[in-house]
């Protein structure tokens, strides 16, 4: 029987181990912040574009919560980012994790809110049939929560539920 890899403890002090947490968090938020990037700068583009008039007064307040989840997923992605310059050897990088963290989820749920407002948007303007427009926005809602949210809370439950008590006390479960 083969010992999984994952299972076995990292060798890294406690300096070690932060340094790779926050290198993967910042890792994270860069694959994040160019989607983000370019539903935002599409955003931006789209009430100068032929065709916006016909945006009425249900796909205006769509555009807003696509606009502005995307303004205010930009800001969560790139503010540790900035942090860190700003706190740059003043030994804060616990707290910059957990703040990293912070952010990286409420990004992620700014993040939905603009997807699945613009494809709502998108649906409702080119369909007139409503049924079709609450579809599109469950689905792309619940596919948002699951992959993001759900599943690995539900992941995180079950490995907090068959710990054997040999963590550390620390929140991370070392990843």
């Amino acid at each position: 029987m083969s010992v999984d890899p994952a299972d076995k403890p990292r060798n890294e002090t406690r300096h070690e181990r932060l340094d790779r947490q926050l290198m993967e968090l910042l890792q994270g938020f860069r694959v994040a912040v160019t989607g983000v990037q370019v539903l935002f700068a599409f955003l931006l583009t789209v009430p100068f574009a032929a065709g916006f008039e016909k945006v009425d007064g249900h796909g205006l307040p769509l555009f807003y919560i696509a606009l502005f989840g995307a303004a205010l997923a930009s800001i969560c992605f790139i503010a540790p980012v900035f942090q860190h310059r700003i706190l740059f050897q003043q030994g804060q990088k616990p707290l910059l994790i957990r703040r990293a963290n912070r952010f990286g989820i409420l990004g992620a749920f700014a993040l939905g809110a603009s997807i699945t407002a613009a494809t709502t948007l998108i649906v409702e303007t080119l369909e007139e049939e409503v049924a079709l427009t609450v579809v599109a926005a469950v689905i792309v809602l619940a596919l948002c929560g699951w992959a993001w949210f759900v599943q690995p809370y539900l992941t995180r439950l079950a490995l907090n539920g068959r710990s054997n008590g040999s963590t550390n006390g620390d929140d991370d479960a070392s990843s």
